[in-house]
């Protein structure tokens, strides 16, 4: 099916674009013409910027909140303004198919697509579902899950599980690439610490004021978030980040454990490359609380120890991370069972004969 079109949509966060990055090269290499639809100044358009072969479309977009604020009632306006440059784009590319992450910038993007008779199939990360994608739901042909426990959530016409969708790159991540990169030792092993693109002040700190006793048994990589780096800590051992993008892959072979939020595209690529995962998800007063069920769904299936936020603290910190280490065996035999219900190239054929 060559010189066909597809768009891709998605953004808020970095969350809802990763699944799209996985997809997006096997058309790109199978000669469609790929257009993106995403927000003027979201993540998503400096993620989709990069890459080569994509055509990028910018529309108006509201935020979608869950609390009162005055520009709740500018956003149905600013929906309704991207509904109808949607619609115009569609017009124009004359896509074969719609496919959307979520986030408050797909719903107008998936109303158009319906509005159009375009089929549109939206995937759903999260162990729950979130607003945008609630509100996209009537408009779309399909629903993807990536919990099975996922599937009493959606539209039970429309639902299919499918498992995780990884980004390939992943798993081409060279690990002396990564040890050099941080001047680390071979024979010694590695963390990998991801508070969230914001970072996790909590959780940096309680790093820091440990050095000590964490750098006798590992050598740590600190992806602290943006404007965290401590710039007057220099110690063998301990390497810091605002935040990774390419290197990341080869960041992640070094690792033998992962400290990181609970974000669903991140557990399961961590799953995939068969990482023992520590879990910190956002509570419920940072977030709608997805983070917790996407957490403790992977502790129930022995794939990760977690720690609620309320619950951080540095006794419990260094313990649970013993507890991770000495069970590291087992749990990465659990994450070797696993299998998805779909393979990424099955989802990838799905799309492409979608009617």
């Amino acid at each position: 099916m060559k010189n066909q079109s597809i768009v891709f949509t998605g953004g808020g966060t970095a969350g809802h674009v990763v699944v799209n990055l996985a997809l997006i090269p096997e058309f790109i290499n199978d000669g469609w013409d790929v257009h993106y639809i995403g927000s003027h100044q979201g993540i998503e358009r400096e993620l989709i910027s990069g890459m080569d072969g994509i055509t990028y479309h910018a529309i108006s977009t509201g935020k979608l909140r869950r609390y009162l604020d005055k520009e709740n009632f500018k956003d149905p306006f600013r929906v309704l303004k991207g509904t109808w440059q949607s619609l115009r784009i569609l017009s124009k590319v004359k896509p074969h198919a719609v496919f959307s992450k979520g986030g408050f910038v797909s719903v107008p993007v998936v109303t158009a697509a319906k509005l159009k008779g375009v089929p549109a199939i939206i995937h759903e990360s999260d162990y729950t579902p979130g607003l945008a994608n609630k509100l996209a739901f009537p408009f779309a042909r399909k629903v993807l899950a990536t919990f099975p426990e996922t599937m009493k959530y959606l539209p039970e016409k429309k639902a299919e599980w499918v498992g995780a969708i990884i980004r390939e790159e992943l798993f081409e991540g060279d690990e002396t690439k990564g040890l050099r990169q941080c001047d680390f030792v071979k024979d010694k092993p590695v963390i990998l610490i991801m508070g969230g693109s914001s970072g996790s002040q909590k959780l940096n700190d309680i790093i820091r004021n440990h050095l000590d006793t964490l750098l006798d048994r590992f050598q740590i990589i600190h992806i602290c978030g943006k404007g965290k780096v401590d710039s007057s800590i220099h110690r063998f051992g301990y390497e810091q980040f605002e935040y990774v993008q390419d290197e990341l892959k080869d960041l992640m072979a070094a690792a033998d454990l992962v400290v990181s939020r609970a974000g669903s595209n991140s557990i399961y690529e961590f799953l995939a490359l068969k990482k023992p995962m520590l879990l910190i998800p956002l509570s419920r007063q940072a977030s709608r609380g997805d983070q917790i069920l996407n957490a403790n769904s992977f502790r129930k299936q022995g794939f990760a120890r977690v720690i609620e936020e309320e619950e951080l603290h540095e006794e419990r910190f260094l313990n649970e991370l013993e507890q991770l280490w000495a069970e590291k065996e087992t749990i990465i035999d659990k994450m070797k069972a696993y299998k998805s219900e779909k393979t990424k190239e099955q989802v990838i054929q799905m799309l492409k004969h979608i009617k």
